[in-house]
């Protein structure tokens, strides 16, 4: 599926694997997104792990499947517009044969095993279009300890010292999702906080961003790092006012600097918890999931990662990917085509960064942020933005493009309309702008024309919404935040999607995020006429992401020829009130038409 001769992250040097994928003055950001962030690149490039190796050791499985079943009493919310509901399905070899009224079921249907839903309701699995794998395997067995579990950091700290007795002396302790955005407390974890922890053990915790990350004395001195320590190249050790490290690194290099004297560094099985991650999404109704960013992570060496978990037989999602521009000339040595794979693991678009996030004042506006002279940080230069998009047009890519400040999207959508002019359109290959955060109307406009698809992070509305009226926009600004009914109206295809680990994957959540536009903390709603309903926001999980995932025509509704891949709910997300939506209860989730996960 892949070509083999590639340049490795391995042969790539620190200094550009940082110049790579950390813009200038970058790293000392405290909130932004991890999609850029170099920090595992870089420890794996200082341990000598190797994705592609790890991934070959997987047990490849040789059980056969049992995927063809009759499901009856059953409320289907198909996706299909031509046949929006059913009460039958009937499945063959992991694809749809037949879908319907059971008394009208073909009789060859009735001789399969028989799966009685109980009346309960079957949507399709739901596609989360853009999430990042290889930083969330990483990150998976690590201690959370993020506001969405501890909103107080003293909490977070409490817990870490409880887990801290369970464990022996010398063990470290690494924890992530440290997010003092969100969480009440200070803006840093030094070292007076984290020895109060514990002294015996190395402690070791990530910011949600991943471009910072925290540690006590025991991983200090595990390192050997002193106030004689030089800062790495682009990156920086924190210090005190006496010039002693204070336990705060910033950006990969100061980073890797100490986690790569963890053990478990060298021993964790990445290939491994890629498919835990799967198995993890599962649980939460989730049956596809894309990438986006492959490379920032270990270069091409992901690709024989994503080889090495289809030729193992064990996924239980299907997966999408998109190819990082910051890599660019290692995928063109490569010789990658846009579309290479297939069912289960795909090629499906080409990923360029042009500026950073909103809550961390990197996301490149218009205007200044408020109390602030700042207007962000372009992460590609104009001139190479309209080449890499005129360029990744021709030879066939359909091109996503992160894109929060509004200045970022002017930007976007200037390239997109310049290769317009020279026959290269956007539609043709189902082009994304993603996050698409602050939207104006005369943007909207253009984005219809164009016939860009946008992917909004939803939770930005809850997570941050307050934040982004109160310290980052002012309310009129934030107000333009995530236009998701305004989209609706004017008739653009859009989705949502986790952007995890910057939030959490939760296909229900995001659904119920979109709908009530509720902010976290907060009695008000923003911009509640961009609320819209929740037929449209499971249409976006489901067909539409399939769509923006170059999937619709095998997964995304759940229609004859199409895969079986279809999840059974506890409850009919059409008939809860909007603030329940998120606890509704995921019984089953089928893919290929094989029960990969049943609610105990």
């Amino acid at each position: 599926m892949f070509d083999d001769s590639h340049v490795t992250a391995n042969e790539i040097s620190t200094q550009d694997w940082y110049a790579l994928s950390v813009p200038p003055r970058h790293a000392a950001d405290p909130f932004a997104c991890p999609c850029c962030a170099n920090v595992f690149s870089e420890l794996l490039a200082q341990t000598g792990v190797d994705l592609a190796d790890q991934a070959k050791h997987l047990t490849p499985r040789t059980t056969a499947l049992e995927n063809s079943v009759f499901v009856t009493q059953a409320k289907i919310q198909t996706m299909n517009p031509d046949q929006p509901t059913a009460d039958a399905m009937w499945v063959v070899d992991g694809r749809i044969r037949w879908v319907g009224e059971e008394q009208d079921a073909p009789v060859e249907a009735l001789a399969e095993h028989k799966v009685a839903a109980g009346n309960r309701t079957i949507l399709p699995g739901f596609i989360d279009p853009h999430m990042h794998l290889a930083p969330l395997a990483m990150l998976h067995s690590f201690e959370n300890l993020g506001p969405f579990r501890f909103p107080r950091t003293k909490d977070a700290l409490a817990y870490l010292k409880q887990k801290s007795a369970d464990v022996p002396a010398g063990q470290w302790l690494v924890g992530r999702q440290f997010d003092p955005s969100l969480q009440e407390g200070p803006d840093y974890l030094t070292i007076d906080l984290l020895d109060e922890v514990s002294v015996e053990h190395p402690i070791f915790i990530y910011n949600a961003s991943l471009h910072l990350a925290y540690c006590n004395s025991a991983a200090l001195q595990l390192a050997g790092v002193t106030a004689d320590t030089p800062d790495p190249a682009g990156a920086e050790i924190g210090r005190d006012d006496n010039g002693q490290p204070n336990g705060v690194l910033k950006a990969g290099p100061a980073m890797a600097l100490v986690a790569r004297h963890n053990p478990h560094t060298k021993t964790a099985d990445l290939a491994q918890a890629c498919l835990d991650v799967f198995a993890h999404a599962n649980t939460l109704g989730i049956t596809g999931l894309c990438d986006q960013g492959t490379g920032l992570f270990q270069g091409a060496k992901e690709l024989d990662l994503y080889q090495g978990l289809r030729d193992s037989n064990r996924m239980t999602v299907r997966f999408r990917y998109s190819l990082a521009q910051a890599v660019a000339d290692r995928w063109d040595e490569a010789g990658c085509r846009w579309g290479e794979g297939d069912e289960w693991v795909r090629n499906t678009g080409w990923k360029i960064v042009s500026d950073g996030s909103n809550q961390g004042r990197t996301g490149l506006q218009r205007e200044p942020f408020l109390n602030s002279d700042e207007t962000g940080i372009a992460y590609i230069e104009r001139e190479e933005l309209f080449a890499a998009v005129e360029q990744r047009l021709a030879d066939g890519w359909a091109v996503c493009v992160h894109a929060n400040g509004d200045a970022a999207i002017d930007n976007v959508l200037d390239a997109f309309e310049a290769a317009a002019a020279k026959g290269l359109r956007a539609d043709s290959q189902r082009c994304r702008i993603e996050h698409c955060s602050i939207l104006h109307d005369e943007q909207i406009e253009r984005m219809a024309a164009l016939g860009l698809s946008p992917s909004f992070l939803i939770g930005h509305v809850y997570y941050w919404g307050q934040a982004f009226v109160q310290d980052v926009f002012g309310i009129d600004k934030a107000s333009l935040l995530d236009r998701t009914g305004t989209c609706e109206a004017k008739g653009i295809r859009w989705t949502i999607h986790s952007d995890d680990p910057v939030t959490e994957m939760n296909p229900l959540r995001c659904i119920e995020n979109a709908v009530t536009r509720n902010m976290w903390k907060s009695e008000a709603k923003l911009s509640p006429q961009e609320c819209i309903s929740t037929a449209a926001a499971l249409r976006a999980m489901t067909i539409d992401a399939a769509w923006q995932c170059h999937s619709d025509h095998e997964v995304g509704s759940l229609e004859a020829g199409k895969f079986a891949d279809f999840i059974v709910l506890e409850q009919d997300p059409l008939q809860v009130e909007p603030d329940a939506l998120s606890s509704i209860a995921i019984l089953q989730t089928w893919v290929n038409g094989e029960l990969v996960y049943a609610a105990s």
